[in-house]
């Protein structure tokens, strides 16, 4: 590479020491490092000094909002939450309905079964009975004849 003109990186100054060794012209030393980590720590305990504080009016203010927006979202929940409650007890409520309703259909449906045979029966028993009755007359009327 010829003078760095084909590269696509800029060229770096690179200077000598007084004991001839390479040094990058922003290298600190520990002392000026030392000393730029010293005027941070000032200047951020300087930023924390001019933070308001606890007991500043403002302060209170915002402290005293957060509160209310609390308080005000701690309402909304206590409301969804009763809002829930009676909704589920709605919906119990209409589900112990439901099976009681159902319940009465199947012992109506029972009833309705049950009184479909008893009516069978008491037809067959009065079949039965009028053909006995029949027989028995039959009976009587050959009977008569014959004697």
């Amino acid at each position: 590479m010829a003078c760095g003109a084909t590269t696509h990186f800029p060229r770096t100054i690179i200077f000598r020491d007084k004991d001839d060794t390479l040094r990058h012209p922003n290298d600190n030393g520990f002392a000026e490092r030392r000393t730029a980590a010293a005027e941070a720590k000032k200047q951020l305990l300087a930023k924390f000094a001019t933070a308001p504080k606890a007991t500043d009016p403002e302060m209170r203010e915002r402290l005293a909002a957060r509160e209310a927006i609390a308080a005000a979202r701690e309402a909304r929940r206590a409301e969804r939450d009763a809002l829930r409650a009676a909704e589920n007890e709605r919906e119990a409520r209409e589900a112990a309905e439901r099976v009681a309703a159902a319940e009465a259909d199947e012992k109506a449906e029972a009833l309705a079964r049950q009184a479909e045979i008893d009516s069978r029966v008491s037809r067959v028993v009065a079949d039965e009975a009028a053909r006995k009755a029949e027989r028995d007359r039959r009976y009587a009327a050959r009977k008569a004849r014959q004697g």
